[in-house]
């Protein structure tokens, strides 16, 4: 990638808008300068001065990224190239070290500084005590058009990571039959994308499962993970693997028996839903809602409407969930180049259900998915 580039044109964007920006580690600033992210944690794990983390710039200065030992060292951030990397001691003040960093930028009276949206709580409370006249906007909304559009050199790795995505679905229908549990197959999904090449899955991986004697339970892990699958059930996949960092979103539909008639044609009507989604994705011409309303309109014709709980996508890129989004009332005209997910679906509480989602690319003549595999009803029998 060249990073050089993307700081150009993100401190043209902030010179406009901003005196001085700071991203936390984070999606926006691997983006920007190929700091790479971690696999996160369920808690906090945190080192003295850890508010301190991220990477400082302005239009005409590179960036600065001061890290606390622990996390330049043992997180092999200390290895990065092309950016200047000042270490915090266990000891040392993190509050002067940004002090430091801040008055060689010459910032004004009163600064504007942009910080990144997930910059913590923390962090913005040290700021304002250094920075008291300081006025806070946003440097992921500046930066967001340029990540909105990916390259075709972007749309290769995503490409990689659908392929990484559906080798490792493969290997995991091979493992499936009747009476495992949903643990166990969630357990396989996360071990063959690793075996395949990820870093892991990019969201925590989840099923959507369900059947008139296998009710569709949302929000319980602990609960829903013990439950075995026995005939007849359908079983819905939601997971994705990490390429370079980059997220990939990928949903197909199992079912465990003999699907009737009723079932198949479930499926059939997601598999039509999202086709013609996919086929209204024009650039230039259809808005976000547009595309969400092509699909919907499928399911909603052939008696399901109320069955399709959520919007038909979401842009997805080196984050899983990026604006803009494929739902109603979303006026964004969609551009060539653009990643989103489309991935409608039939959820019934207490009957059978079917989802599929693949990655698309927004082009001139409509949306070219990523992965194109496994597009009939799975029967395990």
């Amino acid at each position: 990638m060249d990073y050089n580039t993307r700081i150009e044109a993100f401190q043209t964007r902030l010179a406009e808008q901003a005196d001085v920006a700071f991203f936390p580690i984070s999606a926006d600033l691997q983006y920007l300068m190929g700091i790479p992210r971690d696999i996160p944690n369920f808690g906090a794990v945190i080192h003295p001065g850890a508010w301190l983390e991220g990477a400082w710039l302005t239009s005409k200065h590179p960036p600065i990224l001061p890290l606390p030992r622990m996390t330049a060292e043992f997180g092999g951030l200390e290895r990065i190239k092309g950016v200047e990397i000042r270490v915090l001691g266990d000891w040392d003040d993190p509050a002067q070290m940004v002090r430091d960093i801040l008055n060689g930028f010459n910032l004004p009276p009163k600064p504007r500084v942009a910080i990144g949206d997930k910059t913590s709580g923390e962090t913005i409370i040290q700021l304002q005590q250094i920075l008291p006249d300081a006025v806070f906007v946003s440097a992921t909304d500046i930066l967001r058009p340029l990540r909105v559009i990916k390259s075709e050199e972007e749309i290769a790795i995503m490409r990689r990571a659908g392929e990484i995505t559906e080798a490792a679905f493969k290997d995991v229908i091979a493992k499936l039959k009747h009476g495992m549990t949903e643990l166990e197959l969630i357990s396989e999904v996360d071990f063959q994308l690793r075996r395949h090449g990820s870093l892991g899955p990019s969201f925590v991986t989840s099923l959507y499962n369900s059947a008139p004697k296998h009710p569709l339970l949302f929000g319980d892990r602990m609960g829903t993970w013990k439950r075995v699958l026995n005939p007849p059930v359908s079983i819905l996949f939601d997971f994705g693997a990490i390429y370079e960092g980059f997220c990939y979103d990928f949903g197909r539909t199992a079912f465990f028996g003999e699907p009737n008639n009723e079932m198949k044609r479930i499926h059939q009507v997601v598999m039509q839903a999202q086709a013609a989604g996919i086929a209204a994705m024009k650039a230039g011409e259809v808005t976000a809602e547009a595309v969400d309303a092509a699909a919907r309109a499928v399911i909603e014709d052939a008696g399901y409407g109320a069955m399709f709980r959520h919007r038909l996508g979401h842009g997805i890129g080196m984050d899983v969930h990026e604006p803009p989004f494929l739902t109603q009332t979303d006026k964004t005209v969609l551009q060539a180049g653009m990643l989103f997910t489309v991935e409608p679906s039939i959820m019934q509480y207490h009957d059978f259900s079917a989802r599929v989602e693949d990655v698309v690319v927004v082009r001139a003549h409509g949306g070219e998915p990523l992965t194109m595999g496994y597009q009939d009803l799975i029967v395990v029998e």
